[in-house]
């Protein structure tokens, strides 16, 4: 969706032990974190941490490089966008950064898959799990949740202390429908030339590996749940996620 670009906005490098400041006055407090993931995990470099111990030297993004990233990203940020982010995984019940407004929203162009090992937050290097990630096709149904602007900036560091521990995504700019206006958000979308990037797996072979692999922030199974039930709680339900919760328990029930 091309459109003209306006001064971006740069981000200041902050040092792995910084604490970001909180929500800003006024804005809605950031919701119940989930059992795995806190904010002061994210402000401790903890992402990193567990990562660094479970891949290969290097593959994990450095403090300079993640302001890169989020620079390189808030310089393609279209004119007039807001400071929305598309939830369709584990941001929907474990945001962790504060939200001014929420909305249901339709994402045309990708759609939702398990397409990502996970070699330690929910799985371990000899037993991967799997994250979902959004891939090329169809479409999306997800959470968009608006940043207050005071807090937007040190909110997608943190963010990016997350989602781009091992540049296993592309952030992008997409262009959100939603109840009311459409708006642009960012999304976070697959990289298929990742080293961890799962291809081509049928539902049968994510079913077996998300029914037992298990790391340092939960198990994938439990991932998959709260997404699933997030997804309901505002009224979507995603056929995908329904088929494999329902192969998940039957090989639980098998055992």
């Amino acid at each position: 969706m091309p459109s003209p670009r306006h001064k971006p906005a740069r981000v200041r490098k902050l040092p792995a032990s910084a604490s970001l400041r909180g929500p800003s006055a006024g804005a809605a407090p950031t919701q119940p974190a989930a059992p795995g993931l806190s904010r002061r995990d994210l402000e401790a470099g903890k992402m990193r941490e567990i990562y660094l111990a479970a891949v290969a030297p290097g593959r994990t993004l450095t403090d300079e490089a993640l302001s890169a990233s989020l620079n390189a990203t808030l310089a393609a940020r279209p004119k007039g966008a807001g400071w929305w982010v598309f939830a369709y995984g584990s941001l929907l019940w474990n945001p962790i950064f504060p939200i001014a407004e929420s909305r249901t929203a339709l994402l045309r162009g990708y759609h939702r898959r398990f397409c990502l090992w996970s070699l330690a937050s929910r799985g371990m290097p000899h037993a991967p799990g799997l994250v979902l990630g959004l891939m090329p096709g169809g479409a999306c149904r997800g959470v968009a949740y608006r940043l207050p602007a005071p807090a937007a900036i040190d909110e997608l560091h943190l963010l990016w202390r997350r989602e781009m521990v091992v540049g296993s995504y592309t952030p992008r700019w997409v262009e959100l429908a939603t109840d009311g206006r459409p708006v642009v958000g960012l999304a976070f979308v697959v990289k298929r030339d990742h080293p961890q990037y799962a291809a081509g797996l049928a539902l049968e072979r994510q079913a077996d590996v998300i029914a037992t692999a298990c790391g340092h922030l939960g198990s994938t199974r439990d991932y998959l749940e709260r997404t699933r039930v997030a997804l309901v709680s505002h009224g979507i339900v995603d056929p995908y996620l329904e088929r494999l919760a329902t192969a998940v328990r039957a090989r639980a029930c098998a055992e």
